[in-house]
């Protein structure tokens, strides 16, 4: 399975700004479940700490496959989002990462002392 996280952080000037932004931002990418093939999990979090170097929203999916991902990347319902959304954010960081046991990497095993 593959898990792609995406964070932004959201143009405006007040609390009350960001927050309708946040809530663009989440019910547009809500509208995505049960249309984008091979997406399994969709959620969108929007953050409640309040502390300066917070992002505003997170999405968390999680897809079959890296070709459902890719596939996901140019779907016309994610451009459609990717469009009404456009000029929100200030910033966007992403994390794609295979969580399958193929993708994981080793766990590292001390080394054992020798004496000579």
């Amino acid at each position: 399975m593959i898990k792609h996280i995406v964070m932004w952080n959201l143009r405006g000037d007040t609390p009350a700004e960001k927050a309708e932004g946040s809530t663009l931002l989440k019910r547009s990418f809500e509208s995505l479940r049960g249309r984008i093939p091979g997406m399994l999990h969709l959620e969108v979090g929007i953050d409640s700490s309040g502390v300066d170097y917070a992002c505003d929203v997170v999405l968390y999916t999680e897809f079959e496959t890296q070709a459902a991902l890719e596939a996901y990347a140019t779907h016309p319902e994610h451009q459609r989002v990717k469009h009404e959304l456009a000029d929100l954010r200030v910033a966007r960081h992403q994390v794609d990462y295979d969580d399958s046991p193929e993708g994981r990497l080793p766990t590292p095993h001390p080394q054992k002392e020798t004496n000579p």
